[in-house]
């Protein structure tokens, strides 16, 4: 477990920004005035945040308080527990804290469509070269499914205190991640309840536990969470609220890959055992071993998909795509 308390936020080192594991970073925004209003109370809070557009209409999540904050599916994974609404932003924080009995959550809202002048007292300027997307995390005591993303991550808590608890890429098979094609809110999810998991129906969790780590921020705290680290998150005051800020470590033209696994379900999975072991030696090759050696031997100019991609040739090959695939 990597924390550290000495990382300014005008200047957060690249070693933490290139990191290939999770660094706790103490502290990093606790000069924020988000932070310093909720150090001082939740109605500052609120209160700061208000001057921000009142009567601007968000989408958030609306959950029965039986489902004590969990957002999910629902029995047979035909929809979740959950509803989606879109309330005004001050009616959300006046139930906040009224301390509504439902599970409340306002998920990924970007600060500078949906709240002008915010993100200017609240930054990262260091991380300003990467253009990222920031947004606004609000809610009450709710917990999110472990889940990845695609992009790298600076996730600060500006009020009341989150758990997050963090696995390595590579123990997806033992995080028993739903439906690729129905999820909450884009990104698939774990099955299994952090907070009391159930081993008899998921035993080889218990292999992800082996691996996981666990860090609990409070306001003013920051966590970097690498691209694809799965990671959980419980909030675990009446009133929790955390801004994050998303980039790409690729090129803007570069693709989901997730469009490229979808395109192996289809295409690859099925296979005879084989001609999947054949197609496998030809994405090594071609895609996870390439190198410069991959293409040397054909000339430059005749090189096609196999040469540097770039922003033109991007535009090309998705066109080209789209035409194999309308048949």
């Amino acid at each position: 477990m990597v924390e550290r308390s000495d990382v300014n936020a005008e200047a957060i080192p690249a070693d933490v920004l290139r990191s290939t594991e999770p660094v706790l970073l103490r502290g990093l925004v606790r000069h924020w005035p988000l932070v310093q209003a909720a150090r001082r109370s939740n109605a500052d809070f609120c209160d700061y945040l208000r001057a921000f557009g009142p009567q601007t209409r968000l989408a958030l999540w609306r959950g029965a308080p039986q489902i004590n904050g969990r957002f999910f599916y629902d029995a047979d994974f035909t929809g979740f527990n959950f509803e989606r609404q879109v309330n005004a932003f001050g009616a959300l924080l006046d139930e906040l804290l009224a301390g509504s009995p439902d599970a409340l959550y306002l998920g990924s809202t970007e600060l500078d469509t949906a709240f002008p002048g915010l993100r200017q007292q609240n930054d990262l300027p260091v991380l300003a070269r990467f253009d990222p997307l920031v947004s606004l995390w609000l809610g009450n005591r709710t917990q999110v499914a472990p889940h990845f993303d695609l992009p790298d991550n600076i996730a600060c808590v500006v009020a009341g205190r989150r758990r997050f608890t963090l696995f390595p890429p590579e123990q997806v098979a033992n995080l028993y991640v739903g439906p690729l094609d129905l999820t909450p809110a884009g990104q698939p999810i774990s099955l299994v309840d952090v907070t009391q998991p159930d081993l008899a129906r998921f035993p080889r969790y218990a292999q992800a536990l082996e691996r996981a780590l666990v860090f609990e921020l409070q306001p003013g705290d920051a966590l970097y969470i690498p691209s694809q680290w799965w990671h959980g998150v419980h909030s675990l005051e009446p009133i929790n609220a955390l801004v994050n800020f998303w980039w790409r470590q690729s090129p803007s033209f570069m693709d989901t890959p997730l469009n490229t696994l979808m395109m192996a379900l289809l295409s690859l999975r099925d296979l005879p055992p084989a001609q999947r072991d054949a197609w496998r030696a030809l994405f090594d090759h071609y895609v996870f071993d390439a190198n410069e050696q991959t293409a040397a031997h054909i000339p430059a100019a005749a090189r096609g998909i196999l040469a540097p991609m770039d922003d033109h040739s991007a535009r090309q090959l998705r066109a080209a795509l789209r035409n194999r695939l309308n048949r």
